[in-house]
């Protein structure tokens, strides 16, 4: 099998996959803004985001540059305005300003954020890592900037984020039905052995 089938394949099994819209600012001050799903914590403590460029993009190129981005939530709302930041727009082009998204000005990054997005991480370059013809970004979390109304309880809930997520090939989801468990202490299931043999179908 090929790179290009693998590559197929792994983007139709590794989902539903997290949007980081990413947004940096080149060493011109042109304010790029360009949705990833190669994305996930990376660490907590530091608390550190990554992200994949599968090639050189132009997020890339300013990370490097700046040190600086922001990964703001990609919400169902601006669906279209998510997807069209793919759209390879020349370096010197605002993805924002073509596609109408409004940014206003981080806490601690020069990089703007994404001022509708309901969660915004800013973030400074922690380090990044080549493997063949991706590089990976990981950034430590230096503030984390949330509307009000998204959070309850001390964090941000689902039912309010309404994130999008990325499948195979033009395929895109949100969040359906919601499940909830707690996991089970080695205490409990010393104590109680049914739990185990219920869960073997026993």
């Amino acid at each position: 099998m090929g790179a290009g089938a693998f590559y197929r394949v792994l983007n139709s099994v590794v989902v539903p996959r997290p949007i980081a819209w990413v947004c940096t600012r080149s060493a011109a001050g042109v304010h790029n803004l360009a949705p990833y799903s190669f994305y996930t914590v990376a660490c907590v403590d530091p608390p550190i985001v990554q992200f994949t460029s599968v090639g050189r993009k132009d997020s890339l190129t300013n990370v490097e540059e700046t040190g600086e981005f922001t990964v703001s939530l990609a919400p169902v709302e601006l669906f279209e305005q998510v997807n069209a930041g793919g759209t390879d727009f020349p370096p010197d082009l605002s993805e924002a300003e073509l596609t109408g998204v409004r940014l206003e000005p981080s806490e601690r990054v020069a990089a703007l954020r994404v001022a509708d997005s309901p969660v915004s991480l800013e973030c400074r370059l922690h380090s990044t890592l080549r493997l063949g013809d991706s590089t990976v970004v990981l950034g430590e979390v230096v503030h984390v900037a949330a509307h009000a109304r998204v959070v309850r309880d001390g964090r941000p809930r689902i039912e309010e984020l309404r994130p999008l997520a990325r499948l195979g090939g033009n395929e895109w989801t949100t969040v359906g039905e919601l499940k909830e468990i707690r996991r089970i202490p080695y205490s409990t299931w010393e104590q109680d052995p049914s739990i185990g043999r219920a869960l073997r179908g026993e």
